[in-house]
């Protein structure tokens, strides 16, 4: 999150096209081809992007977001669904469990295909207070849509 970029929004100076105040997005995910994806579906707002588990805490930690998207599968190991240890997407879902001062009133996505590892990560969210929802990725595009229009 750009405090440049902030200062020109305050100032008039930054293209709002999507017809809405830019929104301020933080993303985990490992695959680059998503990361384009969220940069072209973001294109007038703020987004931030970690790879790892200890990037995510780093980004949570420093910057307020309107947005939160989890993915639980960071590498190939993990994708067998089997598998939450403090390097997936579900270490995140805990850590933010467990400090509900950091991203209070963000909207929490979990975006990850795979369903078994999304479950563990949305309940332990939910029973910790947060708004959290899980979505998978394939139909990302027309959930977004219902939290922040284009």
């Amino acid at each position: 999150m750009s405090i440049w970029r902030g200062l020109l929004n305050r100032l008039g100076f930054v293209d709002t096209a999507a017809g809405r105040n830019p929104i301020y997005i933080f993303l985990l995910d490992d695959d680059r081809r998503r990361h384009r994806w969220f940069r072209k579906r973001f294109e007038h707002d703020e987004l931030d992007i970690a790879e790892t588990v200890v990037e995510a805490k780093e980004y949570l930690q420093a910057n307020n977001y309107d947005g939160v998207f989890l993915d639980h599968d960071l590498l190939p190991e993990h994708y067998d669904g089997e598998t939450d240890d403090e390097m997936t997407g579900y270490a995140i879902a805990l850590w933010l469990a467990q400090n509900p001062k950091i991203q209070p009133a963000a909207t929490i996505i979990v975006h990850t295909r795979n369903a078994d590892a999304a479950i563990r990560m949305v309940e332990k969210l939910r029973i910790a207070g947060r708004n959290v929802e899980y979505v998978p990725f394939p139909m990302l595009d027309a959930r977004i849509k219902n939290y922040w229009k284009s």
